[in-house]
């Protein structure tokens, strides 16, 4: 049995896809659905129970964990806009506190969703070392819930055989639709060049950078979920591998050449049209992140991850032109 969280979500649903591809089906599945549109992205998943969040620590909803492989703990609300803090403490540390204690007393692997926005500005780098974890500021409350949980699971004495947080830095890819506005710009890029022939960007408000110069380190959520699975599966690592990892490329690119690969993946000429940026966004805008990944590569030297730019044609033309929503099934 392995229990994945946010199942249903971007990151959770392509992970479980992956493992059904890799032979296991005995997946329990948890999430909330509401009355959206996540539920599509588990078409094509093959599970033995769904559990809603709310009732996973109920009386009779697990009580055996002997059978439990492994615990992948991708849900959390994760709007960066989400003001109501006691919620946020709730639903991602409290929360994520009781399964990194399940997984300790079942003696079983534990994956969870750190990120990057607890790099705040990034004015001290983007460094996953832990002697600096407790120096950094995050500049929402969902980042700081992040930080928070990484912070309560480095000071634990009693933890889990092997586990992994892990600070997603800027993921796109399959099964990001229901986002909506929180979905990556190559999905919206698609949106925008298809139905108008041109791509909407962000001005640069910053001296130093150029229109559309932004930089990100972005990160192909397939090549995200083979890191996971390759991590979980190591078998030489031992507790002083355990801990927080930066998930990015450690390469830095451009809104721009995200948005002109994406041109190119359609075989279309480029048109970037820039705006102003919205004044509420400004005062918190990352105008820069690189993942320093030599951790992530001293615990799998082998790992590659897809270049932008075959990433982004990979999106487009495999999932994207399958259908508009650009789900995994």
């Amino acid at each position: 049995m392995i229990i994945v969280t946010g199942a249903a979500g971007f990151i959770g649903s392509v992970l479980a896809a992956e493992l059904n591809k890799a032979g296991y089906e005995n997946l329990i599945l948890v999430d909330r659905l509401r009355d959206g549109h996540k539920w599509k992205n588990l078409r094509g998943v093959v599970f033995s129970e769904y559990i809603h969040a709310d009732d996973l620590f109920e009386p009779g909803v697990i009580e055996d964990l002997s059978e439990v492989e492994a615990i992948f703990h991708m849900g959390a609300c994760s709007s960066t806009t989400e003001t109501n803090v006691d919620y946020l403490m709730s639903n991602n540390v409290e929360f994520s506190k009781a399964l990194f204690q399940w997984a300790t007393q079942a003696k079983v692997p534990f994956i969870y969703a750190s990120s990057a926005a607890t790099y705040g500005e990034g004015e001290l780098g983007y460094d996953d070392d832990h002697s600096k974890i407790n120096q950094l500021r995050p500049m929402n409350a969902y980042g700081w819930s992040k930080q928070v949980f990484d912070q309560w699971a480095l000071k634990q004495t009693e933890t889990p055989p092997r586990w992994f947080g892990l600070k997603f830095f800027n993921v796109f890819g399959p099964n990001e639709s229901h986002k909506g506005d929180m979905r990556s710009l190559v999905n919206k890029a698609y949106e925008q060049i298809n139905s108008k022939g041109s791509v909407k960007l962000f001005k640069s408000h910053k001296e130093g950078f150029a229109h559309g110069e932004q930089l990100r380190d972005f990160v192909y959520v397939v090549d995200v979920v083979r890191a996971m699975l390759s991590m979980w599966k190591l078998e030489s690592v031992n507790s002083s591998n355990n801990g927080i990892y930066n998930m990015g490329t450690g390469q830095e690119r451009s809104f721009k050449d995200l948005v002109e690969a994406s041109f190119k993946a359609l075989n279309k000429p480029s048109s970037i049209e820039f705006i102003d940026m919205p004044e509420a966004i400004r005062g918190q805008y990352q105008y820069f992140t690189k993942a320093k990944m030599n951790k992530f590569y001293e615990l799998i030297p082998s790992f590659k991850f897809m270049t932008l730019e075959d990433a982004v044609s990979d999106y487009i033309c495999k999932y994207l032109h399958k259908n508009s929503k650009g789900y995994a099934d």
